[in-house]
């Protein structure tokens, strides 16, 4: 992907990967309360999910950046409601074949969605949306994938060290796949 200016082709990926979130660098929200708090317990709930082990990183492998990604939630009314901080791996820089192989995961199509809509209003059933906090932490990894500590949170002493992803991460070509084999291994059909 050539480009006429100075912009990098991995620039362009970052933009279109985090195109509705904030551009808030890490040196800014590093200094700023309500993003410090989001941080920690985005990484609380990371090390509590046993996500990854700190670890040596193997001499033929590579690990993967991670990078911070803030959203600001609003209200209707247009008062901040909260601030959500995600810590994301550069994902685009997987190989295939060699940081992940089959990434197929099953998807519902918009008109099956509607149907059922459309059904449950018709039979007067109740819908109910849930949101799963860290839905993609709950994955088993297959592959050895390793990732970079994260600014901020670098561990001290022990600066070398890589983490070796135990379970799915946001923007890993696998997560997907990895969290559905993992809700289909747990109701009994796989």
């Amino acid at each position: 992907m050539g480009t006429d200016n100075d912009t990098s082709d991995e620039e362009i990926i970052s933009f279109a990967l985090f195109a509705d979130c904030e551009s808030v660098t890490f040196e800014e929200a590093s200094n700023d309360e309500n993003w410090i708090k989001t941080m920690d317990e985005e990484i609380n709930a990371i090390e509590k999910n046993k996500t990854w082990e700190l670890t040596e990183l193997p001499a033929d492998k590579k690990s993967i950046g991670v990078k911070w990604v803030y959203k600001t939630k609003y209200k209707p009314s247009g008062e901040i409601d909260r601030y959500k901080t995600r810590l994301m791996t550069k994902g685009y820089k997987q190989k295939p074949g060699i940081d992940y192989f089959e990434v197929f995961a099953h998807v519902a199509r918009l008109d099956t969605i509607r149907m059922l809509i459309s059904q449950s209003i018709q039979n007067n059933w109740k819908i109910h949306q849930i949101g799963l906090k860290s839905a993609f932490l709950n994955g088993t990894l297959e592959e050895e994938v390793y990732v970079e500590m994260h600014a901020g949170y670098v561990v001290r002493g022990k600066e070398d060290k890589v983490y070796r992803l135990k379970k799915a991460f946001y923007d890993l070509k696998k997560a997907p796949r990895a969290l559905y084999k993992k809700i289909m291994h747990n109701s009994g059909r796989l």
